[in-house]
């Protein structure tokens, strides 16, 4: 098992076409439309080592009962595994296994040998999450690429807004030890503790930070707030900015749905119809 972070993923549920459109507007270089063997949709946000998704369902679309059921917004956190068959084995020796690994693909048009044209061929993935009732904030689980050079690939990278890496992936706990806890077992990393009601497990490139509901309103200025789950959730991602001027000229166009609020160090944006919060910096 590699615990590094992989992708995060925003449930958007059946209003695909507005999302595209609004994380566009935002400033987000997004790869076409995907479509799963599995029935979802999606779009890819490519960055350093890791990536964005906007994942949902086509209209009238009746696969993926567990994207259908879950909020919109923040709702996945994935992790990379080199093989998701001993990640499996390791979840069964923690107990919180649930369904066995599953394969899946979806149809990547890359640039032919042939100036000008194109070839279809198919992004492969096999993924196995933790057991639903094991992290309360949000889909957890673990993708093994197949096919790596399907997804990071360098005619999508290069945002207008300039975000380049993920520095943490934020999420808030009333039991902030209890929660990092259990990431500690499942990622087998020790807990960073960083003052009372924060703590944090690096992954490598990134952080997976976990604070208390006080910190967070104290942190992003009341922006994004919503109820608590029954006891935690995934609330904000940290992404690296290479080009402040840049970032603030795509913020200046922002539509209406948009919420900005410039610290002097860092940009907060709250996208609101699919409640995505970014701390910018």
């Amino acid at each position: 098992m590699i615990p590094i972070l992989d992708h995060m993923v925003f449930n958007v549920r059946y209003d695909m076409d507005a999302a595209e459109a609004q994380f566009t507007a935002l400033g987000f270089h997004l790869t076409p439309r995907g479509y799963h063997t599995l029935g979802s949709i999606n779009h890819l946000m490519i960055l350093g080592s890791d990536y964005l998704e906007l994942i949902g369902l086509p209209q009238g679309g009746e696969g993926r009962a567990e994207l259908a059921a879950a909020p919109v917004g923040l709702n996945g956190l994935v992790f990379k595994s080199a093989n998701v068959d001993h990640t499996y084995a390791h979840l069964k020796q923690l107990g919180w296994d649930g369904e066995p690994p599953k394969a899946f693909s979806r149809p990547v048009a890359v640039a032919g040998t042939t100036p000008g044209t194109q070839v279809e061929t198919a992004a492969r993935f096999r993924t196995v999450a933790v057991r639903a009732d094991v992290f309360p904030a949000g889909r957890v689980y673990f993708c093994e690429h197949g096919t790596p050079e399907l997804v990071w690939r360098d005619e999508w990278r290069g945002h207008a807004n300039s975000c380049s890496a993920t520095r943490a992936f934020i999420m808030v706990a009333e039991d902030v030890a209890g929660e990092a806890a259990k990431y500690s077992a499942l990622l087998d990393l020790p807990v960073e503790h960083a003052g009372a009601g924060q703590c944090h497990i690096d992954l490598n490139a990134a952080v997976l930070e976990i604070i208390s509901p006080g910190i967070y309103a104290e942190r992003f200025n009341g922006i994004g707030q919503h109820p608590l789950g029954p006891q935690c959730r995934f609330a904000a991602l940290a992404l690296k900015v290479s080009d402040r001027p840049a970032l603030e000229g795509v913020l200046a166009k922002r539509g209406s749905g948009v919420q900005v609020l410039d610290t002097g160090g860092t940009v907060i944006v709250w996208l609101k119809t699919f409640n995505a919060l970014f701390e910018l910096q």
